[in-house]
């Protein structure tokens, strides 16, 4: 049996009308779908660039190297706050050190509120190119901090620049770095580690947000 021609017409609306809901229910799929690939590529983009030492990025050494060269390069601090009252200045300005020599520097940190606050410090370096081989065995940003009403607390930062710093194209012509600090306010969730142990307190920065290099 053939459809009468005003059939045909009265299915046109309705099949139109599934596909504009179908479409619809893409465009929601896929805008949730973007939303979330960026939320989870700022952590993964973090620990990419910590580990590789991309933009910037200082990496954690386990040991310092066994090559010291005559030749030294210029190391100079820079402190920044974000979101946060405290007061935060590195006790130098800049140092000289051998490649592959182990520096050490200080930081202080002041809490002028009467509330303990908690902080986690992000950090890179200055040109970029230098992120690979300025290297620390020992950072106060490796963890949060925490600290009480009206208390101040030194940190030591215990970095080197590696030896192969000299031999890259693209860094043996460099004879400063800028190590830059930002302090962000940290919370803690109330979940707990394996073991029972408190879990990291989490960062409070915007999506894709970047330290400032106070340059």
């Amino acid at each position: 049996m053939s459809r009468t021609p005003i059939e045909t017409q009265d299915r046109k609306p309705a099949d139109a009308a599934r596909r504009n809901r179908k479409v619809a229910l893409i465009c929601v799929a896929a805008f949730f779908g973007m939303v979330g690939a960026a939320y989870a590529a700022v952590p993964l983009y973090k620990l990419f660039c910590q580990a590789t030492g991309f933009d910037g990025t200082v990496r954690k050494a386990a040991a310092k190297p066994t090559r010291i060269l005559d030749r030294k390069v210029t190391i100079r601090f820079d402190a920044n706050i974000r979101e946060l009252p405290w007061q935060f200045r590195s006790m130098q300005a800049s140092q000289d050190v051998r490649i592959g020599e182990t520096g050490l520097a200080f930081f202080k940190v002041t809490n002028p509120t009467d509330k303990p606050q908690t902080g986690r410090a992000l950090y890179n370096v200055v040109p970029e190119s230098a992120g690979p081989y300025f290297q620390k065995l020992e950072c106060f940003c490796f963890s949060s901090q925490t600290i009480q009403p009206h208390q101040t607390v030194e940190f030591p930062v215990v970095y080197f620049v590696d030896p192969q710093f000299a031999d890259d194209p693209e860094t043996k012509g460099k004879s400063e770095i800028t190590l830059s600090y930002t302090f962000f306010p940290a919370v803690d969730d109330g979940k707990t580690a394996k073991g029972g142990a408190p879990a990291p307190a989490r960062i409070v920065e915007p999506l894709g947000g970047a330290p400032s290099r106070g340059l």
